[in-house]
């Protein structure tokens, strides 16, 4: 080890939950990450809907970004962004990505893998009109993802925008719209004393889904 390197291991964390058995898991995994996601609600509300997601370029390069889960049903999970942006960019080279919840108040953790689509541009205009108005101008001045000079630049074209708007509705840009992944695997993640982690996955085999326990 390098005589200058962040010596960390001396770090421990102890877990301390209930037993989570496979008797315990709804027979759906949306039905059970709906009862998860209500848990973690009533624990960490600001941060329930907080997610990583995970996308990759056609080379493979991998990269990850929290983005806000806006709305999910049996069809998908879905959020909103740039397609522009470098992980637009990414899903339009390799239209698969994971979604990866942590929520620490219950020492829970759920992975979720599927390909992903572009929401329509109906459903995009009704989210967007629905943000602050000062996200509405931000996300019609900032394309996501390239340089800029300075904060001041990005400052001055949010304020051009909203004296050109003045009191009329903000024009949602058509690079801003919605993404949804669509599950093909699950995972929900128990932390347990000494390590010995529960581990459940849904994996969707025929239409239908097969459910397995992994060691930790």
């Amino acid at each position: 080890m390098d005589k200058n390197a962040v010596d960390l291991t001396a770090i421990r964390r102890n877990y301390s939950a209930a037993d989570f058995l496979h008797s315990h898991l709804e027979s759906d995994p949306i039905t059970q990450f709906r009862k998860w996601f209500e848990q973690a609600s009533e624990v960490k509300p600001n941060d329930v809907s907080s997610m990583t997601l995970a996308t990759a370029s056609a080379n493979g390069m991998p990269s990850a970004r929290i983005v806000l889960l806006k709305h999910y049903d049996a069809d998908g999970f879905c959020w909103y962004t740039d397609y522009e942006s470098q992980k637009g960019q990414e899903l339009a080279e390799n239209p698969q990505a994971e979604l990866m919840f942590y929520w620490d108040g219950l020492e829970r953790q759920v992975r979720i893998q599927g390909t992903v689509e572009k929401l329509d541009a109906v459903q995009a205009q009704k989210y967007f009109e629905q943000r602050p108005r000062g996200s509405q101008l931000s996300a019609a001045a900032s394309h996501q993802s390239f340089p800029v000079d300075s904060r001041e630049s990005l400052k001055s074209a949010v304020a051009a925008l909203e004296e050109q708007y003045g009191s009329e509705p903000v024009v949602r840009p058509e690079r801003w719209g919605g993404y949804c992944l669509k599950p093909v695997k699950f995972e929900f993640w128990q932390g347990r004393q000494g390590r010995l982690h529960d581990r459940f996955t849904y994996q969707l085999e025929n239409a239908e889904w097969n459910i397995e326990r992994l060691q930790p």
